[in-house]
């Protein structure tokens, strides 16, 4: 199930490229926190990349905070390794970290469903957007900018106009239940 708007973000504890542990605890310096599910292989995560760095970038200085957080089963998708996670942060020069769920469970508490999937957090880290980033894969073709119209509300004081959206891309790649 997903997290609703209005819901608190839940608690995490996750390595991230950089080899330190991240919380949700790090980030309460930070009025607004974007936690995006992604992954190292989905065309559609590539396709946005872009766009998330400029955002990190943009929005940055005034203490936004984009965290990503890659889920994927690296047995069944071995691209979504937490090597090749650093590997691709690396090339990627990634402004925002990349986190690892190997169990998965920040991923069952949000209610994640796809790659890239955008989880926004205000200051009392509520849930204040949940979706896309924009409405199109082409950054050529974008009309709406969802995610950066929510950050301008919340950092302007307002709720945004638009709080729900679907999320396109790829699937979570879920681990296999465990037999028994």
């Amino acid at each position: 199930m997903t997290l609703a708007l209005g819901d608190p973000a839940p608690g995490f504890s996750l390595t991230g490229t950089d080899g330190a542990e991240h919380t949700l605890e790090g980030y309460a310096s930070a009025p607004l926190l974007a936690i995006v599910q992604s992954c190292n292989h989905c065309p559609y995560v590539q396709a946005w990349e872009g766009r998330m760095q400029a955002l990190q970038a943009e929005y940055g200085p005034r203490g936004f905070r984009l965290v990503t957080v890659n889920a994927n089963d690296a047995d069944s998708h071995p691209g979504d390794s937490f090597e090749q996670m650093v590997a691709r942060a690396r090339e990627q020069a990634f402004t925002f970290d990349y986190l690892h769920d190997p169990a998965q469970e920040l991923a069952r508490a949000l209610g994640s469903e796809r790659t890239p999937e955008v989880f926004l957090f205000d200051a009392d880290r509520r849930l204040a957007y949940h979706g896309a980033i924009d409405d199109n894969r082409d950054d050529t073709a974008v009309t709406v900018h969802y995610l950066r119209d929510a950050i301008d509300a919340l950092l302007d004081g307002r709720r945004p106009q638009v709080g729900e959206t679907a999320a396109v891309g790829c699937t979570v790649k879920w681990k296999a239940p465990l037999p028994g």
